[in-house]
Order: structure tokens, then C-alpha cells, then sequence
């Protein structure tokens, strides 16, 4: 079975699947003590609800929000959320950081000021098997960071407490990588040492890159990639983007690719007055009013759009028992 807001549901229920996208990233001190005056929390759900029901008439049945810890996830906000809106929502686990984590991490650990069990492996651990703060929801997804600083001692443990939480759950990994630094191969790395079947990892933002040697490397090794940015023009046009997929369509990876856009309903990161004047197609409606489109008179098989969107995610999302060697 697949967590879902909304509780457990069978994996062949989920159809058409967007693997990588936030309904509300925010920066929690920020939001407190300086709100952003483009997030209006007495509309919020509402825009959310209409966006997710646009996805439904297009088609898509089910979102994972990857708004984890550092994102400023706040599963009591989506809940009403995901009660209104017609799609299955798939909460996410995991720590947002591409160096650092916050000084409370510093003193509670094995050997640390305040020793004990590491809270990372507790947090993850909770929020799969029990429930995200205080709710009923339970993650169906883990997520780690690395980017341009490599993996560092604490990236190192947000990745070593992931890969202990994917183990005794079967929940699979998605991460953030940086393909210009082709820096999928080091979490690759990283994760098969400390256990993790490659076949249980996603390679996030892959799509990034039209280097279709790193690319076929990554998937040659077991994992999915990532082509998860679509709308994203501002770092790669969706037409460049498109052809990457057809080129790795023609060597027979169909099975090893997932779409999605890594878009929002509002972030704080980038808003949305940002969002209409330089990314106008990044939403989550993208991919089935443009890029499906572009995919079919490039060549794509509907068998392969299904392959991508429904049968690849579904396999990604359902719980693996832990695998002994």
C-alpha cells in the first residue's frame, strides 16, 4: 500500500503521477516574523484546491509533495488541502540542506552534547510508520540534498539517517542533485554503501542536463531519473528538456524515467509575481497541456507516456520489504 494524506491506497489507484512537486514552500522563521506579502493564508487552500482540481480534469491522480524539513513543510496546512482536492496527495520525509543543519543537530546525536540515538533517523523513522506532527498523515517518500558543496558532515548524516529509514521501511529516496557536477554518481555511491538497492532512488533534477552519457550511467546503475523541472525555461528551455527525453526514449529507457516539474502553488523562494514574469509555465498543469504534447509529435508512444507518468512512479512509491543479502 501507498501513504497518502488520505490513508493507505492500493498502488494501481494512483494513475497518472507527478513525482516531484510542493503545494506551499515557506521559510517558517521568516514567515513569522517577516510574512511575505504575497502569501495570503485565507485564500491559500483555495488556489491549492483549484490547481490540484485543474491536475484531476487533465488527467493526473496523484502529487508528491517534496516539502520537507528546511522547506518549511507544515502537513496541518495541506490536510484541508488534500480533504477538498480530487487527486492523491503523498506527504514526503527527509532534511533540506545542501551544507548545514540548524545548531539544535549539533548537540543531540551519538556522542554529542546531549547524547543519544540520532533525532534525524527518530524524525524520518516517525513520520513514516506513525504519522508527520501529530497527524495521521504518514510520508510515502524520503528526500536528501546535495548540490555544490558537496557532501558535507551533515549532508552526510541527512543521507546516512535517509538510508537507514528507506532500509527498515522500504520507503523509497528521491534527492536533489546538481547534473552540471554530475554529482548523481556520488549519491549513488553514497547510498548503495550504506545499503540502499539502487533501484529504490531517485536521481532528482536530472533533467537538467543534456549529457545523455551521465544520464544513461545513472539509469545503467538501477536508478529513475528525474525529469522533473519542466517549466523550469529559466535554466533550461522545455523544448531542450523534451528532446533529452525522446533521445533516451529511442535507447530504450522508458522504464527508467519519471516527469514532473518541481512547481508550487506558492514558495517564498521564488513567488509567484517572480514565477509569472520569468517562468510562466512552471505549474503543474505544464506537463499534460504542453509537454505531453511536444513528447507525442517528437516521437513518444503513448505506451511510453504511460510507462513514464503511471507504471514507473507506482512501482517508485510502493513500499519494498527490506531486502537481505
Amino acid at each position: 500500500m501507498v501513504q497518502t494524506f488520505r490513508g493507505p491506497v492500493q498502488p494501481d489507484q494512483l494513475g497518472s503521477t507527478l513525482v516531484h512537486e510542493h503545494v506551499f514552500v515557506g521559510s517558517p522563521e521568516l514567515d513569522l516574523n517577516f510574512p511575505h506579502p504575497e502569501w495570503e493564508p485565507d485564500t491559500a487552500v483555495d488556489r491549492a484546491v483549484t490547481a490540484l482540481t485543474r491536475l484531476r480534469d487533465l488527467g493526473v491522480r496523484t502529487v508528491v509533495d517534496l516539502t520537507v524539513l528546511g522547506l518549511g513543510r507544515d502537513v496541518a496546512r495541506l490536510v484541508p488541502v488534500a480533504e477538498r482536492a480530487p487527486v492523491h496527495l503523498i506527504a514526503s520525509t527527509g532534511y533540506y540542506t545542501a551544507d548545514v543543519l540548524p545548531p539544535f543537530f549539533r548537540t543531540h546525536g551519538p556522542g554529542l552534547l546531549v547524547d543519544g540515538p540520532d533525532p534525524l533517523i527518530e524524525f524520518f523513522l516517525h513520520d513514516i510508520e506513525e504519522g508527520i506532527a501529530g497527524t495521521a498523515v504518514r510520508a510515502g517518500m524520503l528526500k536528501v540534498v546535495t548540490d555544490e558543496e558537496g557532501i558535507t558532515e551533515d549532508v552526510a548524516r541527512v543521507m546516512t539517517a535517509a538510508a537507514v529509514a528507506a532500509q527498515q521501511t522500504g520507503v523509497p529516496i528521491t534527492t536533489h542533485s546538481r547534473p552540471a557536477l554530475r554529482n548523481g554518481l556520488d549519491q549513488q555511491a553514497f547510498l548503495q554503501k550504506r545499503g540502499v538497492p539502487l533501484d529504490r532512488v531517485v536521481i532528482g533534477h536530472s533533467g537538467d542536463t543534456e549529457d545523455l552519457t551521465y544520464l544513461r550511467v545513472l539509469m545503467d546503475a538501477g536508478s529513475t531519473i528525474g525529469m522533473d523541472r519542466f517549466g523550469m525555461e529559466h535554466v533550461l528551455p522545455d523544448e531542450r528538456r523534451v528532446a533529452t527525453v525522446l533521445a533516451l526514449l529511442r535507447l530504450g529507457y522508458a522504464d527508467r524515467m519519471v516527469l514532473s516539474h518541481d512547481a508550487a502553488c506558492f514558495s517564498r523562494v521564488t513567488p509567484p509575481s517572480w514565477r509569472a514574469a520569468h517562468a510562466p509555465h512552471w505549474r503543474f498543469e505544464n506537463l499534460p497541456t504542453r509537454v505531453v504534447p511536444m513528447l507525442l509529435a517528437g516521437g513518444a508512444t503513448e505506451d511510453e507516456l504511460h510507462q513514464m507518468t503511471v507504471v514507473n512512479p507506482a512501482r517508485l512509491l510502493t513500499p519494498h520489504p527490506k531486502r537481505t543479502s
